[in-house]
């Protein structure tokens, strides 16, 4: 057995209304003055603003960045760096779904390591812990909550670096899915994919452990029980709740297991197009699931069985192409795009964004290797 190590937060708070306990805990810490990082959506729906409120009267004073765009980029982190500390910020809260969580993360490694977050990509770059950061969730997917990973735009070169990075993990994560009621049925279809791609290269990666594979296959299983329902019925708190299980069991998973292709390309697409990253994988995955299967063919199996595929006298093959099946048909229930190129994607963009792709894998865990030309084929079979 290989050595390994589990990333996650020391403290995770889960459940209807356990928003109120959560911002007791940020005075408890002995935090005063908190930068709340979020998007215009978050903020013009007045969720900081009662954020803002409860911090006051649990003693705590606060300031909003509603400046986290959904893709977030260099210059959104450094605004919010500029107001942090201009308010003198002893922490950084985080409210709304990845993108203000990567941001957050950004201003926080960035406000006690200095320099730009271009500085940080790649692998534990940093030398200091970041800024205490509190990531209250208000979708189901990203798991940028609890992760060590940050993703951020660099809108110079148009790509999304990855920033991985045991010093961006949250000091707190807080999921109420009463935060989550009501979102959109395409967000919510968006972020429960990406919970389900999580839970599927996490458990092909060549990084698995048995930790991670019980998080990533309990992940499917609530997810193929639950993401239909959060999406045709926003309002459905068990469902929402369930969702948010889900989420930040994949999370577990990929957060020490890693990830492969479908989310180096995915980024590329996210940074390129500036397009949904949710999307963007759960469009993807099948395709990438049918390059991996030759080399990962039995564990495809374990996540068709896992999302309610009876693979009882199926060959590893077979199981593989029926967890490819109900990949499509969880997909089509949601009101997932077919293809790419309903996102806009061209075909002579294909060849740059398939060798910047090939650059971001190279940190990553897929279980069968590629090469450039075999990326742009994965990219023309999900056009």
């Amino acid at each position: 057995m290989t050595e390994t190590t589990f990333f996650i937060p020391s403290l995770n708070m889960m459940g209807a209304g356990c928003l109120t306990n959560a911002v007791g805990n940020v005075y408890s810490y002995g935090f005063r003055r908190a930068l709340i990082v979020t998007d215009q959506v978050m903020n013009s729906l007045g969720v900081a603003d009662k954020l803002g409120a409860l911090l006051a009267a649990a003693g705590v004073s606060s300031v909003i960045f509603p400046g986290a765009q959904p893709n977030p980029t260099v210059g959104n982190v450094e605004a919010g760096l500029a107001l942090l500390q201009q308010e003198q910020c002893d922490c950084v809260i985080s409210l709304g779904g990845g993108s203000s969580h990567d941001c957050a993360k950004g201003i926080a490694l960035t406000a006690t390591n200095g320099g730009s977050i271009r500085d940080y990509e790649g692998v534990d770059k940093s030398a200091k812990a970041q800024l205490p950061l509190i990531a209250i969730n208000t979708t189901a997917g990203t798991a940028s909550e609890m992760t060590r990973f940050c993703i951020i735009t660099d809108e110079k070169r148009m790509v999304k670096m990855a920033i991985v990075d045991r010093n961006v993990t949250p000091l707190l994560s807080v999921n109420d899915p009463e935060l989550m009621l009501g979102k959109p049925p395409m967000l919510t279809a968006a972020t429960g994919m990406d919970a389900l791609t999580h839970a599927v290269e996490a458990y092909v990666s060549v990084a698995a452990t048995p930790i991670t594979d019980a998080c990533a296959l309990k992940a499917v299983s609530i997810i193929a029980g639950n993401l239909r329902t959060a999406v045709a019925e926003g309002n459905n708190l068990a469902a929402r709740e369930a969702m948010a299980y889900a989420g930040f069991m994949a999370g577990m998973a990929f957060n020490n297991a890693s990830l492969g292709f479908v989310h180096a390309m995915a980024h590329q697409l996210g940074g390129f197009y500036d397009l949904p990253h949710g999307v963007c994988n759960a469009v993807l995955l099948p395709h990438v699931e049918e390059f991996n299967a030759d080399i990962a063919a039995s564990r495809l199996k374990d996540v068709a069985h896992a999302l309610g595929v009876d693979t009882l006298g199926m060959s590893d093959r077979q199981g593989a192409d029926a967890c490819i099946a109900a990949i499509r048909r969880l997909s089509a229930d949601i009101g997932i795009p077919s293809g790419l190129t309903q996102l806009g994607v061209k075909d002579q963009d294909i060849p740059i964004l398939a060798a910047n792709a090939l650059k971001d894998a190279c940190g990553l865990t897929n279980p069968r290797r590629a090469s450039q030309a075999e990326i742009e084929s994965i990219f023309r079979a999900a056009a």
